[in-house]
């Protein structure tokens, strides 16, 4: 009797990513944040009713962790041919569940550090509903082209993509096939589907050095003052690559990361209205 059997379909994410892992021999780093929300709550209260747009914490840990590379750029790079080489931009992937939560995809949103969260819940909101309704021709296409590629030269050849792309700086758009795709950091946020705690790896062909995980915002009882009170807080997965830094750099990088979250309002400002998002796209 065969004691497995084949996952069909075998298509999108779940059969490249069945190639892109061997033997744990990596840099990584793993971490638990605990951030209270009572700030981040209210502000995106209050954005949702001046502005219209529904901001959630997915696209407030994007800005924060976007601030925090700015200030700390050595985590913003990749590792090519043994060396450090730094990006010029702050990008964050964002991952979104499609085709009914069986499958995995995600939108890249540039300059994250240089632009306001109404502005980049307004792109990530118009991106992901194009990519659920599949009418990103760009994704579309290499979703296609990745599942009839065959399996055994799958891994493979994204490995040689990766190399192709970091190590030598080849550009392949004209193959279709975009240039740093995942940018500085992936974000996914597991709490809407009722997860409190989570840790993701690194994904090797990426070149990303920082993965984040978002667990759903839950009222616990913390300690203030020497009293146990109940206020609404999330837990963050955090991978990185320690090739890029050590537990100093992340400690403030976390300062900078954790204080945006606690007064997202008092960096944004409410009265600053975002342009329209194909003024705040153009050009990027």
């Amino acid at each position: 009797m065969r004691r497995f059997r084949p996952l069909e379909p075998f298509t999108g994410w779940r059969r490249l990513a069945a190639q892109s892992w061997s033997a744990p021999d990596d840099s990584t780093v793993y971490a638990i944040l605990d951030i209270p929300m009572s700030g981040s709550l209210a502000y995106m209260e209050r954005v949702r009713a001046e502005h219209g747009v529904h901001v959630t914490p997915t696209h407030l840990v994007a800005k924060a962790l976007a601030l925090a590379m700015r200030r700390y750029p050595q985590l913003n790079g990749i590792v090519a041919r043994g060396r450090i080489m730094l990006r010029d931009t702050v990008d964050m992937f964002i991952q979104v569940a499609t085709e009914g939560g069986t499958d995995l995809a995600g939108v890249k949103i540039s300059r994250v550090d240089e632009r306001s969260v109404v502005d980049i819940a307004r792109e990530t909101e118009e991106r992901v509903r194009r990519l659920r309704e599949r009418r990103d021709q760009q994704v579309q296409r290499t979703k296609q082209l990745l599942d009839r590629i065959p399996l055994p030269i799958l891994g493979p050849l994204m490995r040689t993509i990766a190399y192709m792309i970091y190590d030598l700086d080849i550009d392949l758009t004209r193959f279709g096939i975009v240039k740093d795709e995942f940018g500085s950091g992936m974000i996914s946020n597991i709490g809407t589907f009722g997860v409190s705690t989570a840790l993701a790896p690194l994904v090797p062909f990426s070149r990303t050095p920082v993965v984040l995980l978002l667990g759903q915002v839950e009222d616990r009882v913390v300690a203030e003052d020497g009293r146990p009170v109940v206020r609404p807080m999330i837990s963050i997965g955090v991978t990185f690559d320690h090739r890029f830094m050590d537990g100093f750099q992340a400690g403030k990088m976390l300062q900078i990361f954790r204080g945006y979250l606690e007064d997202p309002a008092g960096h944004e400002g409410l009265a600053r209205e975002a342009p329209p998002l194909a003024q705040a796209t153009s050009g990027r």
